[in-house]
């Protein structure tokens, strides 16, 4: 056996020991749902979809009337559908979600649904309102400059990354976006690419396409001769 095959048994192992002890926790006490969704966040993690929503849809029968128990395994069960792709099942999973304390959370995860989907627009909308209680929450700001982005629009991006690069400097993922709006505006590019390369050396090598593309564009526009004013 390699020492990966070894790594990897042993991964398989502990794997299986954690959902052994959520399964003992529900039986333990099975009238308390938050076991049900702890174990339906670690077959979602495990990538065992099928399973997460089978235990989900039971989980929601069993406390049909528990308003609290619905919002929390409704939520639990969109992110199991956005994980495996299904986008539509999430956003009704999503949208179900009353609860003042998850709603939020269930605003960012539709804003992360439409973005999979490139409804860029709509994916905005949620993520703004999401935003409006968590200000400072660098990842949703790094979203929501990630939609800008996306939309083209290149001065709303960069305000929304250097908020969330003040909150979280060493995101390597943030500073190099932050560097190719930068270089589109024109910018000065105060290192955010000797950042990015820094601090996520995968994320830097994975953009060095784009970051050709940006170059290329600039080089484009640049080149073209400014349209005169008739007479």
């Amino acid at each position: 056996m390699t020492v990966e095959d070894s790594k990897r048994q042993a991964a398989k192992q502990k794997a299986q020991q954690a959902a052994s002890a959520l399964v003992k926790a529900i039986d333990a006490k099975p009238d308390d749902f938050k076991r049900y969704y702890n174990l339906g966040v670690f077959l979602t993690q495990a990538n065992s979809f099928e399973q997460a929503e089978e235990l989900y849809m039971k989980a929601l029968g069993r406390f049909a009337t528990n308003k609290s128990a619905q919002n929390l395994l409704h939520y639990g069960l969109g992110n199991t559908y956005y994980e495996a792709g299904e986008y539509q099942k999430a956003l009704a999973q999503f949208q179900v979600v009353q609860d003042a304390g998850l709603k939020s959370d269930a605003y960012l995860m539709m804003a992360q649904t439409y973005m999979a989907s490139h409804d860029y627009k709509t994916a905005l909308a949620f993520a703004l309102t999401a935003q409006t209680k968590h200000q400072q929450d660098p990842t949703i700001n790094g979203m929501i400059g990630e939609i800008f982005l996306a939309l083209g629009d290149f001065k709303n991006a960069g305000i929304y990354y250097d908020q969330a690069l003040h909150a979280d400097e060493k995101n390597g993922k943030y500073q190099f976006e932050r560097g190719l709006i930068a270089l589109a505006n024109g910018e000065r590019q105060p290192e955010y690419f000797r950042k990015a390369r820094e601090y996520d050396p995968d994320y830097f090598e994975k953009g060095q396409k784009r970051l050709a593309d940006i170059e290329r564009f600039i080089q484009t526009r640049d080149a073209k001769p400014e349209k005169k004013d008739e007479d």
